[in-house]
């Protein structure tokens, strides 16, 4: 059987014999037929917000008002999404005070191409646009403690806003359920304490912590009361097939359209496991499969339907590095995996440290199944450093894995492993 793998800006082709494939496990986001044009869907999710009057009702008499949107790691169609909310805001009050505030959470900066890239020039040169900074104290306001107990900082321009609303868009999520909603302010414009605080060794191991549950998902309270303090009023949040196009959009009240959204989510992404020996997956292409970081996604669900002991192949291009140097240092510092768990898990949440949620998963996925990292744009050393094999191709990776799992090992592929909920 032929099959496209998402890589980058295109797709891989992978030639799996019939006699071993299980199955092929993907989301039905990527066929569902949208009802009309991505400005359409827009445009009527804004006329129709869930439990909120409409923006341009909201933005009356709101001098101050921010739009917090999602960083260079995230395929939010800003360029769609962003023109349709500003004119939104300016049919209500033509004078307001706009800014886009970049949520990079505990990413780096976005950088101006990003933002272009992002955007468009015209938003760009035209609006006033902030990347927020986890680390810099003074762009931030203390607004007491989460439900977890950790301090509770956010960006400054966010809180003092007359009128606070976010952009972004809904998948399932490897630890907090789903993306969207309140994780635009946590961890999206949080200090660096209140995300490591979130992102503590506790709540990455309660079983809730997982893709697609919100239910008594700790990070998700956290989450919501973080949204709540900062006052966040209005989302609009879009949900995208594999060619990141609109296919349908939510917005109004944050939590219940978020919650909306992610009801349209499950039913879209829910697939039944298929145990086999091999795994092949992805992480979507560009721009969720630019590091290793964010690479770790794709592999928790290889890891929801895999065997003890089968192998994880992952394709993903990895252009820009490991994406996080504590990150990195945490497995260069480590003779195995289980090391790095058990260093972890010694961590009390006021002690966690950068990068750490992501590391604590890799390591748990490492500690049950040999990991094949296809790519030919990130060194093979940093990827054997990290404790994983390397592959410059997918033939290459799919020999490696039958030579340890003999000729008839069974093969379930997920072609984009950040879309689907694999129900166990």
């Amino acid at each position: 059987m032929d099959i496209k793998i998402p890589y980058s800006t295109t797709h891989l082709q992978l030639k799996v014999p019939d006699r071993n494939l299980l199955g092929v496990l993907e989301s039905k986001a990527h066929s569902f037929k949208a009802e009309t044009t991505e400005d359409a869907l827009v445009e009527q999710a804004l006329a129709n917000p869930v439990d909120s009057p409409r923006l341009k009702e909201l933005a009356q008499g709101q001098e101050k008002v921010v739009i917090i949107t999602s960083d260079h790691t995230r395929p939010v169609p800003s360029k769609i999404t962003m023109p349709i909310l500003l004119n939104e805001i300016r049919k209500g009050n033509p004078k307001a005070d706009i800014t886009i505030l970049i949520a990079t959470g505990f990413h780096r900066p976005t950088t101006k191409e990003e933002m272009v890239q992002r955007f468009g020039d015209k938003i760009v040169t035209n609006e006033t646009i902030m990347v927020h900074d986890c680390n810099d104290e003074e762009e931030l306001t203390y607004l007491g403690k989460l439900p977890s107990g950790g301090d509770l900082a956010l960006n400054r321009l966010a809180v003092e806003a007359d009128l606070l609303i976010s952009e972004g868009f809904i998948e399932p999520h490897f630890f907090a359920g789903f993306s969207g909603g309140r994780k635009s302010v946590l961890p999206g414009i949080a200090g660096r304490k209140t995300v490591l605080a979130n992102h503590c060794a506790q709540f990455i191991i309660n079983p809730n912590a997982r893709t697609g549950i919100l239910k008594n998902n700790p990070l998700h309270i956290d989450m919501l009361f973080a949204a709540d303090k900062a006052n966040l009023k209005f989302i609009l949040n879009v949900v995208i097939d594999n060619d990141k196009k609109v296919i349908r959009a939510f917005a109004g009240e944050p939590l219940r359209a978020h919650e909306k959204g992610c009801q349209f989510v499950e039913k879209l992404a829910s697939v039944e496991a298929l145990p086999a020996d091999i795994l092949i997956t992805s992480n979507g292409g560009y721009p969720l499969d630019q590091n290793i970081y964010q690479t770790v996604k794709g592999m928790t669900a290889a890891e929801a339907s895999a065997k003890p002991d089968a192998v994880i192949i992952i394709a993903s291009a990895c252009n820009d590095g490991h994406g996080g140097e504590a990150f990195y240092q945490t497995f260069l510092e480590a003779e195995t995996a289980g090391e790095v768990m058990e260093r972890i898990m010694k961590i009390d949440m006021d002690c966690t440290i950068p990068d750490q949620w992501e590391s604590q998963i890799l390591a748990r996925i490492l500690m049950k199944h040999p990991v094949i990292l296809v790519t030919d744009q990130c060194d093979e050393k940093l990827v054997k450093d990290m404790h994983m094999m390397h592959a410059s191709s997918l033939e290459k990776a799919m020999q490696m894995a039958f030579g340890m799992k003999g000729e008839n090992a069974t093969v379930t592929v997920i072609p984009d492993g950040v879309s689907v909920i694999v129900q166990q």
